[in-house]
């Protein structure tokens, strides 16, 4: 693994230590499996779960695109919102970190 991928990866990895309700795994996890969102839907999906706000799910989503670097943004015209997809490069190395997530919350739950 390149130096540059593997500190994207680690960069992921503390993005999710980080998250003591299950809502950035819930946002990388729907990112992974839809790919392509905005804002507004990710906020529809978040919200039947979850208790937040637009404004964090802008948050989180904005944070992703410009520290975490693994999603690329996307704005046709003025009047449409952005549309945040996943770049090809990482969808591997998202997928291993949040199965990896998975496994080390279910040892630390027993």
């Amino acid at each position: 693994m390149s130096s540059f991928r593997s500190k994207i990866k680690r960069r992921v990895q503390r993005y999710l230590e980080l998250d003591s309700n299950g809502i950035r795994y819930a946002v990388m996890n729907t990112i992974l499996k839809v790919r392509s969102v905005t804002v507004d839907s990710l906020y529809d999906m978040l919200s039947k779960k979850f208790d937040v706000t637009h404004k964090t799910v802008a948050s989180m989503v904005g944070y992703i695109h410009s520290k975490l670097g693994i999603v690329r943004a996307y704005k046709q015209s003025y009047k449409t919102h952005i549309v945040y997809t996943l770049r090809e490069e990482y969808v591997d190395l998202v997928r291993s970190v949040l199965r990896r997530s998975t496994s080390e919350n279910h040892q630390t739950a027993v």
